[in-house]
């Protein structure tokens, strides 16, 4: 008896997606046919709902990448599993990270549309505890907020009635192993896994063996720790937000209006989070919005003059200090 099922359930109480119709990302690989088998195994025959699958085909490694798509239409089949498949056009001209990224797009893209198309309201994908201290690892790196060290949210919203929800991310890569060893179930191994071209791949193959080995034997326990803590300091500050937001944040038209005065003593960290709050909600780009950057919006809040030069801050976004009143307004493209 392995540990994946119960896990499994408790983080997705079946109750909760017997009668919803649930999309499930399947790559093919070791994490997703591990999820998708799971959620099968966990669905009771008199629930209403249905169990549908979602694989997006990248075209990115060839003979290597449709051998994938034939793997999850033969597993569906198999699994009596409805499949959606999904295929990109032209490819792109991106290259390491920002290949990784330019697909990950593509592909939550091909899954909110497909959701819509097919009535699922939840769509899951197969992110382990795993992938959660790779990107805690890798965000420490690269540099982060405290926002940033929660990693990989387990829930969020994919697109207005749809959620998109994580359950394994207290499973291990190993567990998983085990899980499918159980079954006799075979998976893909994706080649580019152990590409040097990826940040990411260079931390889990290289960096975190690296540190375990030599440093930190419990590093992996320690970053899920830290996410956990910084995952509940996120959640304390949502919570300070909302009377900011209530009270403070208006809007004229495209322009969003904060009130300078009865801002002018919250604490900078808070002014800080308020504005990546209001950046999350309008959709704004926050990829080269630095620390530095959003310190520059709260001094704008906080300075004695009363007016400013205005400032264009990454993405299009003007910031002027008008009287008592901080304008944003996202300029037109």
């Amino acid at each position: 008896m392995t540990r994946f099922l119960p896990h499994l359930s408790a983080a997705f109480p079946p109750a909760t997606w017997q009668d919803v119709t649930t999309l499930v990302a399947v790559s093919g690989g070791a994490d997703s046919v591990a999820l998708l088998r799971g959620l099968v195994q966990l669905k009771e025959p008199a629930g209403e709902g249905r169990i549908l699958a979602a694989h997006f085909n990248h075209h990115l490694r060839g003979a290597e990448s449709d051998a994938d798509e034939a793997f999850v239409r033969q597993l569906t089949r198999d699994l009596n599993v409805p499949l959606e498949v999904g295929s990109s056009g032209e490819p792109t001209n991106s290259t390491g990270d920002g290949l990784e990224a330019a697909a990950r797009a593509t592909r939550y893209a091909f899954l909110t549309e497909t959701a819509h198309r097919v009535g699922a309201r939840i769509v899951v994908t197969a992110h382990t505890a795993d992938d959660q201290v790779e990107t805690v690892l890798h965000r420490i790196l690269r540099g982060t907020g405290i926002g940033g060290l929660a990693g990989i949210p387990r829930t969020r919203e994919l697109s207005p009635g749809i959620s998109l929800l994580r359950p394994l991310l207290a499973v291990t890569r190993a567990e998983v192993l085990t899980y499918l060893a159980s079954l006799s179930q075979p998976c893909r191994e994706d080649s580019s896994n152990a590409s040097s071209a990826f940040t990411r791949n260079r931390i889990r193959n290289e960096l975190l063996p690296h540190l375990e080995k030599d440093y930190a034997p419990g590093l992996r326990a320690s970053l899920l720790r830290l996410s956990k803590l910084a995952e509940e300091n996120q959640a304390c500050l949502a919570e300070a937000m909302e009377p900011l937001i209530s009270q403070h944040v208006h809007h004229r038209g495209e322009t969003i209006i904060l009130p300078c005065a009865p801002l002018a003593s919250v604490h900078r960290h808070l002014l800080r989070e308020l504005f990546l709050r209001i950046w999350s909600d309008h959709h704004w780009p926050q990829q080269d919005m630095t620390l530095e950057k959003w310190d520059q919006l709260a001094a704008l809040i906080q300075q004695q003059s009363r007016s400013a030069p205005p400032q264009t801050l990454p993405g299009g976004i003007r910031a002027e200090r008008v009287g008592d009143e901080l304008l944003l307004t996202r300029e037109s493209k």
